[in-house]
């Protein structure tokens, strides 16, 4: 490896006649092959020999971070007295980054022991029940355990049981939240979610029925939850402006086309496999979490050259199976953030004012463009995957033009 990287003799001496080169020349070929940039091999290289010198990986014992810290702080004052460094800060990142990666590779890092979480039996025991009893998606109910684990750490008190708890501190977090924030539909998602708990808590006899019974939300209003999504006029420009030749925009342009013409749901795109396509016979399998069942959508020419397009020129090299991969090394699924800046970042370039510039904001312009093209209501709610024909029906409130239509329409005379 060190041939590889080194084209000057004395320089490749150095590096093979350091210690524990064969140590280090493992883990620079382990991040070649994950496809790391030839710059940051050759970085990582030169960090390897500072750190080989100043920890010593053959004592055969296990290194913690604070131990990594210590050194990467000398190390960092000695590059700022040989004025090799304006300040600390990067020499010590770069030391600590590298040399944990470097321990972990060989496993020589002790892994902190997870701090034990209160009542994690209580929440596994309501994971397995709102899974199994009640139909419940996966990101469902991890969000529904999210939201009280987020009380659980502002209640405090760690030896107290869920019959100590009050309806008055259930409101005070409730109240809380959404003084540092959050909206009225995301406080009362928030109220919706530690009612399903304190009711599973109640048949458990964990705590009283009336703790359940009166947890109240904020007052929603009729049209406050209705979904607002860009005019497809502004969806096409969108798809027009991701019509280069970069890496990013052919990955980029694959994905809004996804979000855009099939209505997808963020984590159906991040979890779109290679087998997920098709290509004999023109067809996109999708796994609908909600559905619990796997669906079939046609292959669109537009679609199916756009992926095809990403996977033979765009794609990295990698043995992972999702389609949708980062751009650099390590390469690995793209995260919900990654793909909410992704779509956020290209509404901003355009310059368009939105209420929401995320993924599901592109699922909302699907539903209104086949509502406005006359679909049924019924083939909208499959088209997108919908579990009931309640969660359709409300776009039919925001067809304005159709609504228009009713309201115009000509009754004999009578007003």
């Amino acid at each position: 490896m060190f041939k590889a990287l080194f084209r000057y003799a004395r320089a490749r001496a150095r590096h093979q006649e350091g210690p524990f080169s064969s140590a280090r020349e493992r883990f620079l070929r382990h991040c070649a092959d994950q496809g790391m940039a030839e710059s940051t091999l050759l970085r990582m290289a030169r960090e390897l020999l500072v750190i080989s010198r100043r920890i010593d990986i053959d004592s055969n014992r296990m290194f913690c971070t604070a131990e990594i810290e210590v050194v990467a702080d000398r190390w960092a004052c000695e590059q700022r007295r040989r004025h090799r460094a304006k300040g600390p800060r990067w020499s010590r990142e770069l030391f600590c980054q590298t040399a944990i990666s470097w321990l972990r590779f060989l496993g020589a890092l002790r892994q902190p022991e997870p701090k034990p979480s209160p009542f994690a039996d209580q929440l596994a025991a309501f994971a397995a029940h709102a899974t199994t009893e009640r139909g419940l998606s996966t990101v469902t109910v991890r969000l529904y355990c999210w939201h009280m684990q987020k009380f659980l750490e502002w209640r405090g008190g760690e030896n107290a049981t869920f019959s100590q708890v009050s309806i008055q501190e259930v409101h005070a977090f409730l109240t809380w939240t959404g003084e540092h924030g959050w909206c009225r539909v995301s406080v009362a998602s928030r109220a919706k979610a530690l009612r399903a708990f304190f009711r599973y808590a109640a048949a458990r006899g964990w705590c009283t029925a009336q703790l359940a019974a009166s947890i109240d939300g904020p007052r929603l209003f009729q049209h406050e939850t209705l979904p607002v999504g860009p005019a497809w006029a502004d969806v096409q420009r969108l798809l027009a402006g991701v019509d280069g030749n970069q890496a990013q925009d052919i990955r980029d342009r694959a994905i809004l086309l996804l979000l855009a013409v099939y209505g997808l749901r963020s984590g159906e795109v991040r979890r779109l496999c290679l087998q997920d396509v098709d290509w004999e016979h023109d067809r996109l399998m999708l796994v609908r979490p909600k559905q619990r069942r796997v669906q079939q959508y046609p292959l669109t020419p537009e679609v199916g050259e756009a992926i095809l397009r990403y996977l033979q020129e765009a794609r990295p090299l990698s043995p992972r199976r999702e389609v949708f991969l980062t751009l650099k090394a390590p390469f690995r699924p793209l995260s919900p953030g990654a793909l909410h800046h992704l779509v956020s970042s290209r509404w901003a370039a355009l310059d368009i004012c939105l209420p929401h510039r995320g993924p599901h904001a592109l699922r909302h312009a699907c539903a209104g463009h086949l509502v406005a093209e006359g679909f049924s209501l019924k083939q909208i709610g499959d088209h997108l995957g919908h579990r009931s024909d309640s969660a359709t029906r409300i776009y039919a409130k925001v067809d304005l033009p159709g609504l228009r239509e009713v309201a115009d329409f000509d009754l004999g005379g009578l007003r």
